[in-house]
């Protein structure tokens, strides 16, 4: 089951939608949907969140919380709002575009894919873009 909280003065214009992308994104790979949590916030909420659990003093767009157990995707999703519509600007890309693109990375995370190297960066921004390709 995918819940949202908002914490900021923030909300989706297709909620419905957004979830049945994403769980058909989770079935696609093998994947069961088990419990999963967006919160969408502020920068600051999501720095102290970065501070607190990963000792990490920057900004960032995303930050997720893995809890997935086999095939069983589970785990909570922080994104900062903020973060999103500077990237958007910066990549020169609509809002709801870098939106999605986000939201999709932290499932794609849950289903094993990584970013650390160049190559793997290019895996998942391959998934990425094939999952956007998909949503209507």
């Amino acid at each position: 089951m995918i819940d949202i909280q908002y914490n900021i003065d923030f909300s989706l214009n297709n909620e419905t939608n957004l979830k049945d992308w994403i769980s058909s994104e989770i079935s696609k790979r093998g994947y069961k949907e088990g419990d999963i949590l967006y919160v969408f916030c502020s920068d600051e909420e999501l720095l102290k969140i970065n501070q607190e659990f990963l000792n990490h003093d920057t900004y960032t767009d995303i930050i997720s919380f893995d809890y997935t157990m086999g095939k069983l995707i589970s785990g909570e999703i922080y994104i900062s709002i903020d973060r999103v519509q500077e990237n958007a600007i910066a990549f020169g890309v609509p809002f709801e575009e870098e939106l999605h693109r986000v939201m999709i990375h932290g499932i794609l995370h849950f289903c094993g894919y990584k970013d650390s190297t160049e190559s793997e960066q290019q895996i998942m921004r391959k998934e990425e873009d094939l999952a956007l390709s998909r949503l209507i």
